[in-house]
């Protein structure tokens, strides 16, 4: 009888884990992305209202590969994806943990739906190939990936579920407790779902829509009530990118966070960076839902607290 029976218990979750890594790896192949390593250890992260870089010996542990995977695409490589592990200080829950694994890809020449296109083939195709099938059964409900997948704006959803415009939300200073109390748990049943459009003060390092400069081209994927991916046509206006970094800096420091420096290469480099879409893809919980698990901690070789 083993010792660690809990670490025993996750091998059918890690052979399921494994199996979704290598289809992820051949959906990018076969597209002719190139599979890119960027340093885990960053002098400058992005700064984010609501993420926190954790330390490491002056520098800091990325958060996302996002800016150096941009500086690649900069420097003239197409097609880019990468799968590696980010950290995030302070997140840990039953769908958090402060180590984590990500799948980030970049397309040059694509825009936010195209990249909505792309990122319903590989959902599809992986969970296809992986559970050999095209429904996922996740708590109970069956959620059919072969069927269209909605697409809905962020204030298409706070009419239809908060009652209020997302502009009021914002004014009200409700808009991130609303979209986690009264939208999110609603999204992606039976069909996953694409909440797109958020207003440009949620824009991130997404590029504002040109008919309609009060939403930012930037979109979430749910499924069942799960937020697994985000993504964007990026920003490449490093004037317009300053002033964002500026703006959430500012706040950061007005909560109290710790400073960050300036992210100044990635800046300066940022003009060579042709129209592009990307997006970030949380593994663990694609892994989450294929295992029909609501629990983070069963799709991991080890949490935190088991070291």
């Amino acid at each position: 009888m083993v010792t660690n029976w809990r670490l025993a218990s996750r091998k059918r979750a890690l052979e399921t884990r494994a199996a979704t890594i290598n289809a992820l790896r051949d959906f990018f192949r076969t597209r002719q992305y190139l599979e890119v390593e960027t340093p885990f250890r960053i002098p400058a992260p992005a700064p984010e209202s609501h993420i926190d870089a954790i330390p490491a010996d002056g520098w800091f542990l990325h958060a996302s590969p996002e800016l150096c995977m941009k500086r690649l695409v900069a420097a003239g490589y197409p097609r880019v994806f990468q799968i590696c592990h980010c950290w995030r200080a302070g997140e840990r829950g039953r769908r958090h943990i402060s180590e984590f694994t990500m799948l980030e890809w970049y397309r040059a020449g694509a825009d936010y739906t195209s990249l909505m296109d792309e990122t319903e083939a590989l959902v599809t195709g992986v969970v296809r190939r992986v559970m050999k099938r095209r429904t996922l059964t996740y708590q109970g409900q069956a959620i059919r990936l072969a069927a269209q997948w909605h697409r809905l704006t962020v204030e298409e959803a706070y009419q239809h579920y908060s009652g209020v415009s997302a502009e009021d939300a914002l004014g009200e200073g409700t808009f991130d407790e609303r979209m986690v109390r009264d939208i999110e748990p609603l999204l992606g049943h039976p069909v996953p779902t694409f909440l797109y459009d958020y207003p440009a003060s949620r824009g991130s390092l997404a590029r504002l829509r040109a008919d309609n400069p009060s939403v930012a081209e930037r979109f979430e994927l749910y499924i069942a009530g799960l937020e697994l991916a985000n993504g964007f046509s990026e920003l490449v206006d490093p004037a317009e990118q300053s002033r964002r970094f500026e703006a959430e800096e500012a706040y950061r420091r007005s909560s109290g966070k710790p400073p960050y420096p300036l992210a100044v290469k990635f800046l300066e480099e940022l003009q060579d960076m042709p129209p592009c879409a990307g997006i970030a893809l949380g593994v663990d919980r694609l892994v989450m839902l294929m295992h029909d698990t609501d629990s983070i901690d069963d799709v991991v070789a080890f949490t935190p607290e088991e070291l």
